[in-house]
């Protein structure tokens, strides 16, 4: 697994299965499992794998079948990303018949983000978006079929002290850093394609 930590609680907003949304963070996990993976109980594994790790306070978690060896970090300006990129089956959002088509196969996406600026509610929500347009590009340059896979997962993560900024859109300041680092990480992560 990857593990996240810092000193003092962070803001976040995750589309992770287990602490997604807005909260304050001390850590978040990227946690591997086999391909064959089936628990439903992620809140409780999650619980168990933050005990082992003597982890405290509030957390995101995240699960992938990828190997976690692969992970690749991009960075621009402040903005860090780290990304484990699994395609073996990737999708389209708007593909109708997704849903019945990728059920219970491997191949996720997940992105970590730090910014080093505050964000206000709204620009965390654009960094989401920035990021997940970031990725679907790098994907779409990559030659994959798909502007994802069905559970991929990103959490931004930004200090509470600072003035927020109030935009993080691919034309803003922050949002061209965070969409480049993205791109780089999971261009890099995809890999060539034939």
């Amino acid at each position: 697994m990857l593990v996240w930590r810092w000193p003092v609680p962070v803001p976040a907003l995750s589309s992770a299965p287990v602490g997604g949304g807005f909260s304050q963070i001390d850590w978040v996990l990227n946690i591997g499992v086999a391909s064959d993976y089936g628990r439903t109980d992620l809140a409780e594994h999650v619980g168990e794998v933050a005990a082992e790790l003597k982890l405290h306070g509030a957390g995101v978690a995240m699960f992938t079948a990828v190997d976690l060896s692969g992970l690749v970090s991009a960075e621009c300006d402040g903005v860090s990303v780290d990304a484990t990129v699994g395609i073996s089956h990737p999708t389209w959002a708007a593909d109708s018949g997704a849903a019945t088509k990728t059920a219970g196969v491997p191949g996720t996406i997940n992105l970590v983000v730090q910014m080093p600026v505050a964000l206000d509610p709204g620009a965390a929500v654009n960094a989401v978006i920035t990021a997940t347009e970031a990725k679907a590009q790098a994907l779409g340059d990559r030659g994959v079929p798909g502007t994802g896979t069905a559970t991929d997962a990103v959490t931004v993560v930004w200090p509470s002290e600072g003035a927020p900024e109030r935009f993080a859109g691919p034309r803003s300041q922050w949002g061209s850093r965070l969409g480049q680092a993205v791109y780089r990480a999971v261009w890099a992560g995809a890999g060539p394609r034939d």
